[in-house]
């Protein structure tokens, strides 16, 4: 299946505990389904103290299912992506405006 969500892309969280948070993706895997959204589902990790890091809680992004996030197109709303072909290539849009992405 194409990938409508890449990282790099601006996206809104549909469902849970971060509902309507904006971020940027991070990560994606495909096979599992999950994206890392910057502080969106953030979590407290608690990490030794080696000489390089000074250990303690740190935050961290944890992944987030791909069915609960949307793209924000130019308007700022969150839109579906499609696909058509525009000079013999491939390219996403954004399916409220209608804008390649």
């Amino acid at each position: 299946m194409a990938a409508k969500l890449r990282k790099g892309d601006k996206v809104i969280v549909l469902a849970g505990k971060d509902k309507g948070k904006q971020g940027e993706i991070t990560s994606v895997s495909p096979t599992s389904g999950k994206a890392v959204v910057d502080g969106v589902n953030v979590a407290i990790r608690h990490t030794r103290q080696t000489q390089t890091s000074p250990g303690g809680r740190q935050p961290k992004a944890m992944p987030i299912d791909l069915s609960n996030l949307a793209l924000v197109d130019a308007n700022g709303k969150a839109t579906r992506t499609g696909f058509r072909f525009e000079d013999g290539k491939k390219v996403r849009f954004a399916k409220t405006t209608g804008d390649v992405i």
